[in-house]
């Protein structure tokens, strides 16, 4: 499937900026599920736009932009080719071992009510671990609820499962907080999801992912039931939605900030050639 995306993120401010930095995690890998055919990123303003890499292999810029300015707009402009691979991701990038996806953050730290219910589902189950990782999924999807007014960034896994209210973020901090809490690796993905019901979207998407034995990292998505396809566009990892954020920084002057964000996934034209 091709998948083309617009992303725009915009700032204004009452009180101009001088001086200003941001972090963009924006630009995905190409991998066995995903080929990236064009990829941009552009800002209008004065900026100096440098390439790198995070610890997990993530692909970085990080812009220098000069004031004063009162308006900072960031374009993100691509196509992707992607390929369902049963939600097993393979010939992807690895900087950090397995055993570092075990580890707890504030975000996603396991409440004992997370811990019962990752023992229920793998009782459940038998201790089949895919089986278990399948359950999980299908049971948040269906117990909890999805709401964008419920939750903020800074909202915790603990947090977000005892109102059993979140968005995708939410969702997927409980998933991987449930899968550590049984000693499996688990791990935050940013990136962007091709919905059924509209190309036009407030925020990209986010899921997880967890180390099957003998399968390898399998991309689960408890916000909406399902295991990772050709839909999505997998661009950053971390241990939570700190370090896989698609856009963070700091800036020196301005005040009153304004943020907007504008998104747009859809699918894009597959073009053939035939010979006579």
């Amino acid at each position: 499937m091709r998948i083309a995306i617009n992303h725009s993120t915009s700032y204004s401010y009452g009180k101009p900026i001088m001086t200003a930095m941001q972090l963009m995690r924006l630009t995905p890998r190409s991998s066995a599920s995903q080929f990236i055919r064009r990829w941009r990123v552009e800002i209008d303003a004065d900026a100096k736009l440098d390439r790198s890499e995070d610890a997990y292999g993530n692909i970085t810029h990080m812009a220098f932009i000069d004031g004063p300015l009162e308006a900072v707009n960031i374009l993100i402009e691509g196509e992707v080719d992607t390929t369902d691979t049963g939600g097993v991701m393979l010939g992807i990038v690895e900087r950090q071992p397995a055993q570092l996806f075990l580890r707890d953050t504030a975000l996603t730290e396991a409440s004992s009510a997370i811990k019962d219910f990752a023992r229920d589902a793998s009782s459940a189950e038998g201790g089949d671990l895919l089986a278990v990782l399948h359950k999980i999924n299908s049971d948040l999807h269906e117990n909890m609820k999805f709401d964008v007014t419920a939750t903020n960034s800074s909202t915790t896994a603990a947090e977000a499962f005892n109102a059993q209210h979140g968005v995708c973020q939410d969702f997927s901090h409980v998933y991987i907080a449930a899968a550590r809490s049984l000693n499996v690796p688990a791990r935050y993905v940013s990136g962007y999801y091709l919905r059924t019901d509209t190309s036009d979207q407030d925020a990209g998407h986010a899921w997880a992912e967890v180390l099957v034995p003998n399968l390898g990292w399998v991309g689960f998505d408890p916000a909406n039931g399902l295991c990772v396809n050709d839909r999505y566009v997998r661009v950053a990892i971390g241990l939570d939605s700190r370090e896989a954020a698609p856009v963070r920084g700091a800036q020196t002057g301005g005040q009153d900030e304004a943020l907007s964000v504008s998104i747009r996934v859809k699918q894009g034209r597959l073009m053939s050639q035939s010979q006579s």
